[in-house]
């Protein structure tokens, strides 16, 4: 199967209402060149853009579901779509999470993930956003997919709990910034080679409330090999991957039946 990262540069001079219509496009762009396609987080309004969150909180199925829904069925993709900021509840202050979504070829929700590790010591998204709770896997036809968001990279353990459900692939969407690339692409490494599962990190490119984006989005094998990695800017990654890797190489080199703790 064929993946495509739409590494998406944030800029606040571009509307949410423009960037919409325009990462839409670009997923439709991608009919008959990818069977999945991935976009960063939180790409509407920035990562960063704290103060900017209430102000463009949407329903789960508001107009970057309907949007991306529709982009979705017109491209026949399986579409990760980056995260929103969902905003559930109408009465006094909504609460607010950072909500995956990830849509069918028919444009249906197929899953939406809660994003557990929130970002900001105290501040920032650690203080506006609620934790999500639950794990969600999501089967594609041939390899069964974990879905995990930025921050969350750097906790190993929700990724064991990922492969427990039976997770053969890792997709998570980033808006990581560029003073801590290192981590970025170590971790996901990582988080191949001691999962023995693909990752597929998408993040966003530019700068947005004055933080500068790592970009270097990066798709990393089942052995820790990276298959294709983006440069800072906007940019297109497309990567075949093969679904049965997984099985040979957690069948050739079993560490997974090794563990002790966490069982």
């Amino acid at each position: 199967m064929r993946a495509s990262l739409l590494q998406i540069a944030v800029d606040s001079d571009e509307s949410v209402e423009s960037r919409r219509e325009r990462v839409a496009a670009l997923v439709r762009a991608e009919r008959g060149a990818a069977d999945l396609v991935v976009l960063p987080e939180l790409w509407p309004m920035g990562a960063f853009a704290y103060e900017a969150f209430a102000a463009e909180a949407e329903p789960l199925k508001g107009p970057t579901y309907e949007a991306m829904s529709a982009a979705a069925r017109d491209a026949d993709v399986w579409l990760h779509a980056g995260s929103i900021v969902e905003a559930v509840g109408t009465l006094g202050t909504p609460a607010l999470y950072n909500t995956s979504l990830v849509f069918s070829p028919d444009g249906e929700l197929a899953a939406s993930y809660r994003k557990i590790h929130r970002f900001g010591f105290d501040k920032g998204e650690a203080v506006l956003m609620a934790a999500g709770e639950d794990l969600v896997t999501v089967d594609l036809p041939r390899l069964t997919v974990g879905v995990a968001t930025c921050y969350d990279l750097r906790f190993p353990e929700l990724f064991r709990g990922l492969v427990d459900a039976g997770a053969q692939a890792f997709v998570i969407p980033a808006g990581w910034p560029a003073r801590r690339r290192a981590h970025w692409t170590l971790l996901a490494r990582a988080r191949a080679v001691e999962n023995q599962a693909y990752v597929l990190a998408c993040g966003t490119a530019g700068t947005h409330a004055g933080v500068e984006q790592a970009g270097h989005s990066i798709v990393v094998d089942p052995w820790g090999e990276v298959l294709a990695e983006a440069g800072p800017g906007e940019e297109i990654l497309r990567v075949d991957l093969d679904p049965a890797k997984v099985t040979r190489t957690r069948e050739q080199f079993p560490a997974l039946k090794d563990r002790v703790l966490g069982r």
